[in-house]
């Protein structure tokens, strides 16, 4: 009877607890480390070591964004807005993945465009990051984002290319028309959020498609970050075939060229289209004399409705149309005059 019982109570706890001793619980044994060259932990681990975060400050304000490595000799790209804080005599810091800093300083930036190239100097071992082609994007192909959001450095998010060809504005907050930048943008769903700006958006080969550079939120309307709002899974990046252009002219000469119709836009035409302007008595001509709007047959009051056979529907859509140009690109514009639509051939000019 005693041994019977002693058997029941040791059966009990065996049901109860599941054994004798501490508890133990299952876990699969370790998996292998490595990850396709095309997953996202794959495009990350390659990219990482190429993206780092900048610390800006200025006399009246201070911020933080994303860049990537674009050579051996230091240079970085960002966007403009990021460093823009510095102003002449701030500071700019870099922090790459590996924790190591740098200072870097303005090698060149463009407002227009809102680039920026930093440099730094005394830093081994730099990996580029490989640029891609952004004409060969379609809607639906994967990216992954990589940035500093609210400074939370080394950030990978993962999306598709929503939209291509997006005509969004920011900046100009100040009243300052000169600061605005007009980007004909890639549209994409990897959440972006304040401090993703400058860094890199990448297809599944790891290579460098777009510049995340804006975000749509709700309330807020499409700028550069948005002020602190979070992403609703609208996020827009410039073309990284504009940002190459735009990167080595900044390199080179330290400014970028605008490609121009050499035209003055009535911004506040509440038509559809583009619409030249209208001189006043004694006003300058709205087409500039011998430039490319006046040798294409542009005229003051003309209404420009079609680039390429794409719909513009405002100037500041023109604008951006043409900034995702070259100087000396030829453009086939559909125009509307007295009731009567014409087709005029118009070779870019250059500004800077």
């Amino acid at each position: 009877m005693v041994s019977g019982l002693a058997g029941g109570v040791v059966g009990a706890q065996l049901e109860r607890n599941g054994g004798i001793g501490a508890v133990e619980l299952p876990q699969p044994s370790a998996a292998p480390s490595g990850r396709a060259p095309d997953s996202v932990a794959g495009i990350a681990a390659r990219a990482l070591p190429s993206v780092v975060t900048l610390h800006v400050t200025g006399s009246e304000e201070s911020g933080t964004g994303t860049g990537f490595v674009l050579d051996t000799q230091g240079h970085i790209l960002t966007n403009n807005h990021v460093v823009q804080p510095a102003g002449g005599d701030g500071a700019i810091t870099v922090v790459f993945n590996g924790g190591q800093t740098a200072t870097a300083e303005i090698v060149g930036r463009d407002s227009g465009y809102d680039l920026a190239v930093v440099r730094v100097t005394g830093v081994k071992g730099l990996t580029p990051l490989p640029l891609g082609n952004s004409d060969d994007v379609q809607v639906g192909d994967p990216v992954v984002a990589i940035g500093a959001p609210f400074d939370l450095e080394g950030t990978v998010t993962a999306g598709i290319i929503s939209a291509k060809e997006r005509p969004i504005t920011a900046g100009g907050d100040g009243g300052d028309a000169s600061d605005v930048s007009y980007v004909d943008a890639l549209q994409t769903d990897a959440p972006i959020n304040p401090g993703n700006s400058g860094g890199p958006l990448l297809d599944r080969r790891g290579r460098v498609v777009g510049i995340n550079s804006a975000i749509r939120s709700a309330g807020a309307g499409t700028g550069a970050d948005s002020g602190q709002a979070g992403s609703i899974g609208l996020g827009f990046a410039i073309p990284v075939n504009q940002g190459k252009r735009v990167a080595e002219e900044l390199i080179n000469t330290g400014r970028a060229t605008r490609p121009v119709i050499g035209i003055t836009l009535d911004m506040g035409w509440s038509g559809d289209g583009a619409r030249v302007g209208t001189a006043a008595d004694g006003d300058a001509s709205p087409v500039t004399p011998g430039g490319p709007g006046a040798r294409a047959g542009l005229r003051a009051g003309d209404v420009i409705t079609e680039v390429d056979g794409q719909r513009v529907h405002s100037g500041e859509e023109l604008i951006v149309r043409t900034r995702a140009h070259r100087p000396g690109d030829r453009l086939r514009l559909t125009v509307e005059r007295d009731g009567q639509e014409r087709t005029l051939s118009l070779v870019l000019g250059s500004s800077k």
